[in-house]
């Protein structure tokens, strides 16, 4: 299928489902390099961090995680982020974990395919988590848009906002995510609000605030403030953590105009 799942426009009603794992939402090519993915909304999560969100996973649907990774493959997932493993990045990200389990469902049918025509909307009183793995700009605009009114609220993170296919309309759903200090006030001088991965010690700019996880334990989903545009917070930054934040230096990061 090569195509939206549904007209991804159609007013949501108001019967829901509670039963399912999850549901497939896009197969298709990736808006980055035109290759093969799958967007999959899983329905429970056990994300300490984020708390019981709707997980949405963008994936190659024609290999496992982990193999394309290794082979930077996920350039149609992830782009040219410079914290992909294949780059040496501090993704973090356990391909082997999450994202290997939500591919091997997928191979087994486990997930619907959700007719957005129906009556059925799973995600009715739910927050939304856009990207719990892979770049939600891999997908057409009108996935992601459709997700991210499903429910109650949403987050999403996108590293994508200088790719030549970039949707400029991701701005409105998705913090920009930053790869540096300059970067961040470049991309909120213009209208962006970001979402800056910093050091241990780094100091915050004034139109900055720290992430509420670190600062009051504060889920993801009872928070809601990384929702691009459409939340009018300051930006957001956070100190670098998982497995691979060893590998995080943004000195190490090229810092290029986004002017």
């Amino acid at each position: 299928m090569n195509k939206l799942v549904g007209n991804g426009l159609k007013a949501l009603k108001k019967k829901p489902i509670t039963d399912a794992l999850g549901f497939v939402m896009y197969e298709g090519p990736s808006v980055l390099d035109g290759a093969p993915i799958v967007v999959i909304a899983t329905m429970k999560s056990g994300n300490t961090k984020t708390g019981n969100m709707v997980q949405v996973w963008i994936i190659r649907s024609d290999m496992h995680p982990v193999t394309a990774s290794k082979v930077g493959a996920d350039e149609a997932i992830c782009g040219s982020c410079a914290h992909r493993h294949y780059n040496g990045g501090a993704c973090y990200v356990n391909l082997g974990q999450a994202p290997a389990a939500v591919y091997r469902a997928y191979l087994a049918g486990k997930y619907k395919k959700l007719d957005l025509d129906s009556s059925e909307n799973p995600f009715a009183g739910r927050m939304v988590r856009l990207g719990a793995y892979g770049d939600p700009a891999a997908a057409p605009f009108e996935v992601m848009d459709y997700l991210a009114n499903a429910g109650i609220g949403h987050t999403g993170y996108t590293h994508q906002a200088r790719h030549e296919n970039f949707d400029p309309r991701f701005i409105k759903l998705c913090m920009i995510s930053a790869d540096s200090p300059k970067q961040a006030l470049q991309w909120q001088a213009r209208g962006a609000r970001t979402f800056r991965v910093a050091m241990s010690g780094d100091s915050m700019f004034d139109s900055e605030i720290e992430c509420l996880s670190e600062t009051e334990g504060t889920q993801c989903a009872d928070c809601g403030l990384c929702a691009g545009t459409t939340n009018t917070a300051k930006s957001i930054a956070i100190t670098v953590h998982g497995t691979w934040k060893s590998s995080f230096k943004t000195a190490l990061i090229a810092t290029t105009s986004v002017a």
